[in-house]
C-alpha cells in the first residue's frame, strides 16, 4: 500500500509537531516554508530525517499531496493555496490533522480576547486533578504532544485562523470568550465572516458536548439566536442571573451545573479586572463540567499568576508604574488595559493596523491618557485620530526610544502602557518579541 503523501506548509511551531505527528503515524512528510525556517526546527527536521525545503515552495512536491496541512498565518487568498484546492486536494490546520490521533477530552477555547489567560488559567486548574496538556496557539504543538505526551485530557488555545481549517475538529467543551472585530483584513472586512469563523468552534459539536459563551456579548448571542447549535448552552454573565452557567451574584461568582453549586468571591482571585471574572468563570465552568473539587478551583483562582505580557506589571521607577500589554493586538483588548488604568497613563501605542476602528477608547484616552506615543512604521492613522484628544502625541520607531520618551514625559503617580491595540509585525518578530524589548528597555533606564 503506498503511503498517503501529507505536504506541510510553514515550518514552525505547528507545523513541525505535525510532521514528527504525520511520520510516526506512516504518512510520507514534506515540510516547506516560504520564509526562513528556524534552526532550531531545522535540527528537529534534519534529526528525524523529514524532507524540507525553505526560503520557497516547490509546486511540484507539494501539488502531488494527499493532504495539506497550513500554518494558520497563510491565508486563503494565496494563489497556492489556490491552487491545492482546486485539485480537491484536503486543507487542514494542525489541530484537525493532530485530534484524530488522540481520544482525549478536548477544552477548545476561542475569542477575540482573553484565549491565553483562561486557557492557562483552565489547565492550572484541571492538572491539580488531570492528566493534562496545554496546547493550540500557546507552548508545545498540539502534534508534538499527542505524538510524545498523549495526555488523557487537552486545553487548547484556538484562532479563528486555526478553526477555519477544521473539517471534524470537535472539542467536547467549546469556550466561546467574546466576538469583537479582529483579522478583518482575512475575512474581506466583513465582520459576520469573522463571527462564523469564530462559531465553527461548535460545529461539529452534538448535545453530550457543551459550549461555554459569555452571555453579555450581544454579536455571540445575536448570532446564537438566529444560527442554533447543538451543544448544550452554559452561559456566564456579569450583570443576569443565569440558571445552568455562572454569573455574578453581589460580589461573588455563583457557578451552577445540574443544581451542583459552587460559589467563589471574586475578592479572592488573583486576576482583575471585569474581563479577568469572566476569564476565571468560563475556566470554573470547565473545571466544575470535569468534576474538579470546589475547593481545588478556588485554590486555583486565587493563586494564578498572569501571562507574560497581559498586563504585565514590569517596574516602579520614580513612582511611576511600567505595565507590559504588548499582547494586546486589537482595540478590544487595548479597551480594557485603558479600562483598568486608575492613574494618568503615558500610552504606548501602534504596529500593524488590522482595520482598527478606535472609537471605543475615546472616553478612556479623554479621561486617562495624558500622551501619546505612536510606534509603528505608519502612525498616520493614529495621529490623525488621537491627535486632537491629548496635549502631546509623538511618534518613533524605536523601542528604546519610545520607553526613553515616556521616562521623560511621566511624573510621580502615572503609568506608563504598552498596549499597542495592532499587530507587531512591521518593527517586531512579534507580540513576545515586542514585550521583551519593552520589559528590557524599561530596565536599562
Amino acid at each position: 500500500m503506498t503511503k498517503q503523501r501529507l505536504v506541510i506548509l510553514g515550518g514552525g511551531e505547528s507545523g513541525v509537531g505535525t510532521a514528527l505527528l504525520g511520520k510516526a503515524k506512516g504518512y510520507e512528510v514534506f515540510v516547506s516554508d516560504k520564509g526562513k525556517i528556524k534552526e532550531k526546527y531545522k535540527q528537529v527536521l534534519i534529526h528525524n530525517e523529514i524532507e524540507w525545503e525553505d526560503e520557497s515552495h516547490t509546486e511540484s512536491k507539494i501539488l502531488n499531496a494527499d493532504i495539506v496541512m497550513k500554518s494558520p498565518g497563510i491565508p486563503d487568498k494565496v494563489e497556492l493555496i489556490k491552487q491545492i484546492r482546486k485539485k480537491g486536494i484536503s486543507v487542514v490546520s494542525e489541530i484537525e490533522f493532530a485530534s484524530k490521533f488522540t481520544e482525549a477530552t478536548i477544552v477548545g477555547i476561542t475569542g477575540s480576547n482573553g484565549k491565553t489567560t483562561t486557557a492557562t488559567l483552565t489547565h492550572h486548574i484541571l492538572k491539580e486533578a488531570l492528566n493534562v496538556g496545554l496546547a493550540g496557539n500557546i507552548g508545545d504543538s498540539f502534534a508534538k504532544q499527542v505524538l510524545e505526551e498523549d495526555f488523557k485530557n487537552y486545553v487548547l488555545e484556538i484562532s479563528s485562523f486555526q478553526l477555519d481549517d477544521i473539517i471534524d475538529f470537535k472539542p467536547n467543551i467549546a469556550v466561546l470568550l467574546n466576538i469583537t472585530p479582529d483579522h478583518l483584513d482575512r475575512y474581506d472586512y466583513k465582520f459576520e465572516n469573522y463571527i462564523k469563523s469564530k462559531f465553527r468552534i461548535a460545529m461539529n459539536q452534538t448535545k453530550d458536548d457543551y459550549l461555554i459563551y459569555d452571555a453579555d456579548d450581544e454579536v455571540i448571542v445575536e448570532h446564537l439566536k438566529n444560527n442554533p447549535v447543538q451543544s448544550t448552552l452554559l452561559p456566564f454573565s456579569l450583570v443576569k442571573p443565569i440558571k445552568n452557567g455562572a454569573y455574578l451574584d453581589n460580589e461573588n461568582i455563583r457557578l451552577t451545573i445540574n443544581n451542583n453549586e459552587i460559589i467563589m468571591p471574586t475578592a479572592k482571585i488573583k486576576l482583575e479586572g471585569n474581563h479577568n471574572t469572566k476569564n476565571a468563570m468560563a475556566a470554573s465552568t470547565v473545571a466544575h463540567l470535569l468534576k474538579i473539587r470546589k475547593q481545588t478551583i478556588r485554590e486555583s483562582l486565587e493563586n494564578f499568576q498572569a501571562v507574560e505580557h497581559r498586563l504585565e506589571e514590569v517596574l516602579k521607577i520614580n513612582k511611576v508604574q511600567y505595565i507590559n500589554d504588548s499582547k494586546a493586538t486589537n482595540v478590544n483588548a487595548t479597551y480594557y488595559a485603558l479600562e483598568s488604568m486608575s492613574a494618568p497613563t503615558v500610552w504606548i501605542v501602534g504596529g500593524v493596523d488590522k482595520g482598527n476602528n478606535y472609537e471605543e477608547l475615546f472616553p478612556f484616552v479623554n479621561e486617562k491618557v495624558k500622551a501619546i506615543i505612536c510606534l509603528g512604521v505608519d502612525n498616520e492613522k493614529l495621529m490623525n485620530t488621537f491627535g486632537n484628544m491629548v496635549d502631546v502625541i509623538i511618534e518613533t520607531q524605536y523601542m528604546q526610544e519610545a520607553v526613553k520618551i515616556a521616562y521623560k514625559l511621566s511624573e510621580s503617580g502615572d503609568s506608563v502602557l504598552l498596549s499597542p491595540a495592532c499587530a507587531s509585525f512591521d518593527l517586531f518578530e512579534n507580540y513576545e518579541d515586542r514585550g521583551r524589548q519593552f520589559k528590557d528597555a524599561v530596565r536599562n533606564l
